[in-house]
């Protein structure tokens, strides 16, 4: 292969050796990558010196911004005490037992467990593979199957892939796998039919649900996976009867509800936990991203008391947990999310995102009477999306070849604002650090990217 970078330069050298997530290769081959030599607050700098507000937090993860020092001095303090150590075999240490402890408070899962991983991908199969044991323990061994939804993001392994319900995660590879099943996606804004209110949409989707239980056989599903707002398939917050309507089905056929809260957890939504945003009682959590401010790649679940006697039980005549990451429980990892959430805590977390949600909120509605292609404003705290439409009347999106999303995409990053667009949604997911001058900053610069956008679209 031939590029037209320079050999010995970080561009030519990366296109020439790395595979990237989520990159198309070829237009990574025409244009190179942006290379990010560094970072201050909510902004990230280019190897020109250019600076990025990243309205996005990385990957909805770096709650703390980029350059966090006590985040780097609870990492360094940690690699001088001890660089490494597992929790195989009966072993542990003090920080993972304190994290531990303190999930569980947070949570609300007292009287239940918690299991550390180093990914969301693996945390989310972890819940599938205690669900089973869960089944299987009460007698209950054909309880296999995983109920998703539509346009939702789990993961990236094979079975946390197999629940996404966006085709993206799926064509290359012949997913999804038997047994991860779907139903449908709750976004007013696209599934409601004419003349329905959210109270009636939000019954459709739990009967919608039943029907594919009952399609399938009760006695056939293990679980039911949702993010409490889903993030990756375009911020959308599900009516707010849905979870009790879903939560009576699911208890109804003996199906356990397993939150992901890996985007949505430590204050994103304006809640420590999304479930608390929309009425969500899950039986186990997947967390990441913003449990370590993504300064170090760890994720954990917490079960309810019965999973873990599930487990207990299932070994009772002397077995092990056959399940382990050779990094759970990473003694770096949780010191360095030990002082995430003290940082958290002293900030107060859940009234800042509030004030600074509501602020930002307050731009994207006034841009909305400002451009006739945003179609709807929508999210919680700082996880705002702004769907642009062809026509608002009609709810018509643009052609997909017009690449409407993508475009903006390109312009705001010339403007120096990263977002994210899934498909014509545009995503705001700022550090949760923002001031109020920060969130002026972003709303300007999304303007000055929309009237442009409207230009390329019109032209």
């Amino acid at each position: 292969m031939t590029t037209h970078f320079k050999p010995n330069s970080v561009a030519g050298r990366d296109v020439a050796s790395q595979l990237h997530s989520q990159t198309n290769p070829t237009r990574l081959e025409e244009n190179g990558p942006l290379i990010v030599t560094r970072g201050e607050g909510i902004r990230v700098f280019d190897d020109s010196g250019k600076s990025y507000i990243d309205a996005m937090a990385g990957l909805w993860c770096a709650s703390l911004g980029f350059n966090n020092q006590r985040l780097a001095a609870a990492a360094n303090r940690q690699y001088g005490e001890l660089g490494f150590y597992h929790t195989f075999f009966n072993r542990t240490h003090a920080p993972a037992t304190d994290l531990a402890e303190k999930l569980l408070q947070l949570t609300g899962m007292e009287g239940g467990k918690t299991y550390f991983a180093t990914s969301g991908s693996e945390a989310n199969e972890t819940m599938v593979k205690l669900a089973w044991i869960y089944h299987t323990v009460r007698g209950k061994p054909t309880k296999r199957k995983v109920i998703a939804r539509d346009r939702a993001f789990h993961g990236s392994t094979i079975a946390a892939a197999s629940m996404c319900g966006l085709t993206f995660m799926h064509r290359e590879f012949g997913l999804p796998i038997a047994g991860f099943l779907h139903t449908l996606c709750p976004d007013p804004y696209r599934n409601m039919l004419p003349g329905e209110s959210e109270e009636q949409f939000a019954q459709r989707l739990a009967d919608e649900l039943e029907k594919l239980i009952l399609r399938e056989g009760a006695d056939t599903i293990a679980a039911f996976i949702a993010e409490p707002i889903n993030a990756g398939g375009g911020i959308i917050v599900p009516p707010a009867s849905y979870f009790a309507k879903i939560e009576r089905v699911l208890k109804k056929y003996d199906i356990l509800c397993l939150g992901d809260e890996i985007v949505c957890g430590f204050g994103r939504t304006g809640n420590w936990f999304g479930k608390e945003t929309v009425g969500m009682q899950p039986d186990m959590m997947a967390l990441a991203k913003g449990l370590s401010s993504s300064y170090f790649p760890i994720s954990a679940v917490v079960m309810a008391g019965e999973i873990y006697e599930a487990v207990k039980t299932f070994n009772k005549q002397g077995g092990s947990l056959g399940h382990g990451f050779t990094n759970s429980g990473h003694p770096v990892g949780v010191a360095v999310s030990l002082e995430a959430i003290k940082i958290y805590e002293e900030m107060n977390i859940v009234d800042h995102v509030r004030q600074m949600g509501k602020r930002l909120r307050g731009h994207f509605d006034h841009l909305a009477g400002l451009f006739p292609i945003i179609g709807d404003v929508r999210g919680e705290g700082l996880m705002l999306g702004i769907e642009i439409v062809a026509d608002r009347d009609t709810r018509v999106p643009f052609d997909p070849a017009l690449e409407a999303g993508p475009t903006f995409d390109r312009i705001a990053y010339e403007n120096g604002l990263i977002g994210r667009c899934m498909g014509d949604t545009l995503g705001f997911s700022p550090p949760l650090i923002v001031t109020e001058s920060d969130i002026d900053e972003i709303a300007e610069r999304c303007e000055t990217s929309l009237k442009q956008l409207q230009k390329a679209l019109a032209a």
